[in-house]
């Protein structure tokens, strides 16, 4: 977002490392949680007005969807936060069940359903049974820790500083967990960290997915630590239905067989990984008397 509310979202995001000095691009959400709270209602009160029909000022029914790690303080500061915007009912529920409704998984069955939702700020792994949560592990680990590891291996391998909008261009573009069938190599541009001029350097595929190496090792210790939670019913359900992988992070070429090979377990990738999220809060706001044991209301505190 633009300090100052020039600018949300996309448009933001595409100043940023290019503004003046007189213009801040700040991101008033990081991992998952608010550190911004006047931004973050400006913010949410421009998606909200854009939301609504013109010349009609409306206070919508919205549902949330907050990693597993969240606290009792900041999930009281997200309900205020959506009152103060302009919310008339808030709503909140876990990302992961989202993800896993979303998916179309049946997790109100008694059998194990496994989600992993690699997220921009943080990856939600849980397994569900009978509508509940069994086992879940949320870390802060995700597609911005990603983009630092590019930048960072960027800087140290080549001495060249980019942008953390430019190292995630290049994950997206030249990015993977698995090897690929043509391994290849890009061009990156960005400033000499000795000289502070600018130059481009050469990147091979295979060198990114070294850079990645860390960030999805924490992955899938993510995943490990949640299986290892189960019990050995719940274990045998998923070597036969296996995870269902979501988020931006999910699209990441050969993340279903590296998963695969690290954790013995079938993967693969929901049809609409980015979506899969937003998909399920939908179905839960239309149908919240069914789903009504997995989301949590808030009331309004007069703040």
């Amino acid at each position: 977002m633009l300090s100052g509310g020039g600018a949300v979202g996309q448009l933001a995001r595409q100043m940023q490392g290019r503004t003046p000095d007189s213009i801040r691009v700040v991101r008033p959400l990081r991992e998952g949680v608010i550190t911004d709270f006047t931004l973050c209602e400006a913010m949410l009160r421009t998606f909200l007005r854009k939301a609504q029909p013109t010349g009609r000022r409306l206070r919508p029914r919205v549902l949330v969807g907050v990693p597993g790690s969240i606290t009792q303080v900041e999930k009281r500061a997200v309900f205020n936060s959506l009152f103060r915007a302009g919310a008339g009912q808030v709503w909140l529920m876990p990302q992961a069940k989202a993800a896993a409704i979303g998916a179309g998984l049946p997790i109100a069955e008694p059998l194990a359903s496994m989600v992993c939702d690699i997220g921009g700020g943080t990856t939600e792994v849980a397994v569900m049974s009978l509508a509940d949560t069994v086992a879940d592990r949320s870390i802060r680990t995700a597609g911005d820790r990603m983009d630092q590891a590019v930048a960072d291996y960027l800087r140290r391998h080549y001495s060249l500083r980019v942008g953390l909008t430019a190292a995630e261009q290049l994950r997206i573009e030249a990015g993977s967990a698995a090897p690929l069938e043509q391994e290849r190599s890009v061009e990156i541009s960005g400033l000499d960290t000795a000289g502070g001029l600018p130059r481009k350097a050469t990147v091979s595929t295979e060198e990114i997915r070294q850079a990645l190496a860390e960030p999805l090792e924490e992955i899938v210790e993510a995943v490990k630590a949640t299986l290892d939670r189960c019990g050995p019913d719940l274990a045998a359900d998923l070597l036969d239905r296996g995870m269902v992988l979501c988020g931006g992070g999910a699209v990441l070429p050969g993340i279903d067989r590296y998963m695969h090979e690290h954790t013995g377990l079938p993967v693969r990738r929901a049809a609409e990984p980015r979506a899969t999220v937003v998909k399920g809060l939908g179905i839960v706001l239309r149908q919240r008397e069914r789903w009504r044991r997995v989301i949590e209301s808030g009331e309004q505190d007069g703040t």
